[in-house]
């Protein structure tokens, strides 16, 4: 797929899940209620939500469908646990074993509510930990390199839906950036995010 000739039954979404655990870890609690380059989501929010959607990715992937994976992200507001400092490695660990089994990227399956299939919810979760490991970063002060095959694989999601009309209820508009830029300005600009963004910004 893409530059790096990444297929889906060969992308391993474990270097970008453990790429956010470790970003999770060096969180301190004074910057839980900081804010993020998601407008309604403070950092609690942004690791609530991470915790969410590796479930319901992690099940997506096993083909477990319920609760975890039938309900829609946008219907509540996440927060962490008391617990999510254990909880949120352990399910981003078991999300990224999930899609190494090659049976996850085959069939149906459901995330968020939605039907679509193993191929590209598989794609949609490398995408996820892509922009919301960013997200985290940008939040907490922390460098960000994500994983190569993850970003190139968010890229391939992410260009086509430029001319998409449907983006807006996914996305934001898409932020510009210079000719050039790098992989990673090009797939948080397609995001609807501005790369240039800090706490103070």
């Amino acid at each position: 797929m893409g530059d790096g000739g990444t297929t889906p039954s060969t992308l391993d979404l474990g270097p970008q899940a453990l790429i956010v655990a470790r970003l999770a870890e060096e969180v301190g609690e004074e910057q839980l209620d900081a804010v993020t380059p998601c407008p309604e989501y403070a950092v609690r929010h942004l690791l609530g939500h991470l915790a969410g959607l590796s479930m319901a990715f992690r099940d997506a992937g096993r083909k477990d469908l319920g609760a975890t994976t039938d309900t829609d992200p946008t219907s509540r507001l996440p927060d962490v646990t008391p617990g999510w400092r254990a909880e949120l490695p352990k399910v981003l660990g078991e999300l990224a074993e999930a899609w190494r089994d090659p049976a996850a990227w085959t069939g149906e399956t459901r995330a968020g509510g939605v039907d679509l299939p193993g191929e590209v919810a598989g794609i949609v979760a490398a995408d996820e930990l892509v922009v919301h490991g960013w997200d985290l970063a940008r939040a907490t002060g922390q460098p960000y390199a994500p994983d190569a095959a993850a970003l190139d694989a968010a890229y391939e999601m992410l260009a086509p839906s430029v001319d998409d009309p449907s983006r807006g209820t996914i996305f934001g508009p898409v932020v510009p950036v210079p000719e050039g830029a790098p992989l990673l300005d090009r797939v948080i600009g397609l995001s609807g995010r501005d790369p240039e963004w800090a706490p103070t910004g």
